[in-house]
């Protein structure tokens, strides 16, 4: 059977942070190439931008050769969107977005394998805050499908972020590069977050996340060197190893692996492998978030002693109402013991 750090399926799901990348998109929907990977993502948009005319030939030729290189997709992504958007530097209006609606039309169609997107739901009813580099909305869609009250939010809106990060917002998905259906909120470069970096408010409640909350990132393989995601956690948070964070990764061999390991916990982080193929990465985040969905919280056991050992209906009840209340769904059977008194199967 498959093992799990104790110190991660320990944790109560509102003590974690999930941060999804494009490998989660690329289990869900693994008939839209341009979400398996950065790479196919780049590759995605330049075929688009040829297609559209909206990036010159030699431009075009020039981004397919550094794509071939082993250089930094980051880079060549920054250098992308940057040549498709207005010379000033802002964000609005660019060509890089219409090229990614080309992407990414008709995202609902494709969604193959929702298992990873229910594991993610399941954590977020429990409290589980999520942010993500993904420009796609799947999480959203199928949430939405489920009738849950999904909400993409962005950086630019700071009455939006600061109420997710103080945890109003439950179905709030953060997508800190923005979403490719709107224009006013895609950037990859820190610079266009100018308002967001140097807002002190803004900047201590998502710096408080990476001190109050474990990061679990799943599915990603860039992440921690986005430039994005470092301006806002990574070099501005100080005493970062003081919490444990979590990357569950694919094994691609033993040497990598174990070098990974051994680098990511100089940041604070560990990292655990979900096996040495992209097919067991479904069901392993499925067994995982069931692990920690299974987690009660501290104040639970308190509710049983005084109330659920206590014999008589009205007890019950009232217990049942006080945890309603703070938002536990009771879904459990009571049956009378042998003893007399009522206990939780």
């Amino acid at each position: 059977s498959r093992k799990f750090l104790k110190s991660l399926i320990r944790k109560q799901p509102q003590e974690l942070l999930l941060v999804i990348g494009t490998g989660v998109s690329a289990a869900v929907a693994p008939g839209i190439p341009a979400l398996c990977s950065w790479r196919s993502c780049i590759e995605a948009v330049i075929e688009a931008a040829e297609q559209l005319e909206v990036l010159h030939p030699g431009d075009v030729a020039e981004f397919r050769r550094k794509l071939t290189k082993d250089g930094d997709l980051l880079v060549v992504a920054h250098d992308l969107i940057r040549k498709m958007s207005p010379r000033t530097g802002d964000s609005k209006p660019n060509f890089f977005q219409d090229c990614l609606m080309e992407v990414f039309d008709d995202l609902e169609r494709h969604i193959q394998n929702p298992l990873v997107l229910q594991s993610i739901l399941s954590l977020m009813e429990r409290g589980t805050m999520v942010l993500t580099t993904n420009y796609d909305n799947l999480l959203e869609i199928f949430g939405q499908q489920q009738s849950k009250p999904m909400e993409s939010l962005d950086l630019k809106d700071k009455t939006k972020v600061l109420q997710w990060a103080r945890g109003n917002i439950r179905f709030g998905v953060l997508h800190i590069h923005g979403l490719y259906t709107d224009p006013c909120g895609m950037v990859l470069d820190p610079s266009g977050y100018k308002d967001v970096t140097q807002d002190p408010e803004v900047m201590e409640v998502l710096q408080n996340l990476y001190r109050t909350k474990s990061f679990l990132f799943v599915g990603c393989g860039e992440t921690l060197r986005d430039q994005i995601f470092q301006a806002l956690f990574l070099y501005s948070v100080p005493d970062k190893v003081d919490l444990e964070h979590y990357m569950v990764v694919l094994k691609e061999s033993e040497d990598h692996f174990f070098k990974q390991q051994a680098d990511m916990l100089l940041h604070g982080i560990k990292v655990v492998s979900y096996g040495d193929c992209f097919d067991h990465f479904p069901g392993y985040v499925q067994d995982l978030a069931a692990q920690i969905c299974r987690q009660r919280k501290p104040f639970l056991d308190k509710v049983f002693n005084k109330s659920f050992h206590l014999s008589g209906n009205a007890c019950q009840d009232c217990a049942k109402r006080k945890l309603e209340e703070n938002g536990i769904e009771v879904s459990k059977k009571l049956r009378q013991s042998d003893t007399g008194t009522r206990s939780v199967l």
